[in-house]
C-alpha cells in the first residue's frame, strides 16, 4: 500500500507569524535562488494545489505570462506550475484561467476531492483558506519558511484556535540566506 496523500500548508513567513506585513507587502520574503529551487522542488512533488483568490492572482503571471520567467529556473517552475491542477476558492471570480477551476464545494469537500484525485500530497494557500482548514483540523503538515524579520503586525499565518494542535517537528534546513524551513506534522493520537 503506497503512502497517504497529505494536505500541506506552507508560506514563508516573518519571525514573529505573518506571511505579510500591515501593508500587505512580502517583499521581506522573496526566496534565494537556493530556496527557489527548494520551492520547484516541492511544487513538482504535489497533485493539486488548493488556493483563495489573491493566491491565484499572484501566482496566475506564472502561467499566463510567457515573457515572465526569465532564467532557466524560473522556466521550470512555470512549467511545473502551470501542469498542477489547481482549485481556486473566491466569492467574486466567475471563471479563471490556466490549469485551475473555480471550487464547487466547501473547503472540507474539495480537501477530501482533492486528496482522493492524487495518490500524491496536496497544498493549501492564501491565509484566509487555509485558516478555515486548519480550523477544520484538516492540515497534516505545517511547512514554514521563517524569515528573519519582525514585521510587528500583518496576516498572520495561523488563525487563533481554540484547542491546541499537537505537532510533530519532522524537519528543519537552514538556506545560506539564513531563511529557517520549518516542517511540522500534526500529531495523531495513537488508536
Amino acid at each position: 500500500m503506497g503512502a497517504v496523500s497529505k494536505l500541506i500548508y506552507s508560506m514563508s513567513v516573518s519571525v514573529d507569524g505573518f506571511i505579510a506585513d500591515r501593508d500587505g507587502g512580502f517583499g521581506w520574503g522573496v526566496p534565494s535562488e537556493e530556496q527557489f529551487r527548494f520551492h520547484l522542488e516541492q511544487v513538482r512533488e504535489l497533485g493539486v494545489q488548493l488556493l483563495g483568490r489573491r493566491l491565484y492572482e499572484t501566482m496566475l503571471v506564472w502561467e499566463t505570462d510567457p515573457s515572465f520567467p526569465q532564467g532557466e529556473l524560473e522556466v521550470a517552475f512555470a512549467d511545473a506550475w502551470s501542469a498542477l491542477p489547481k482549485v481556486v476558492f473566491s466569492r467574486t471570480l466567475h471563471s479563471v484561467r490556466g490549469n485551475a477551476r473555480l471550487a464547487r464545494g466547501t473547503v472540507a469537500e474539495e480537501v477530501a476531492a482533492a486528496l482522493a484525485a492524487t495518490d500524491k500530497d496536496v497544498a493549501i494557500g492564501g491565509a484566509g483558506l487555509a485558516a478555515q482548514a486548519v480550523e477544520l483540523g484538516l492540515v497534516d503538515e505545517l511547512r514554514m519558511f521563517r524569515n528573519p524579520i519582525v514585521v510587528g503586525g500583518g496576516t498572520p499565518f495561523l488563525p487563533p484556535v481554540t484547542t491546541a494542535i499537537p505537532l510533530e517537528l519532522v524537519g528543519t534546513r537552514t538556506f545560506g540566506s539564513r531563511v529557517i524551513y520549518e516542517r511540522y506534522r500534526r500529531a495523531r493520537a495513537e488508536t
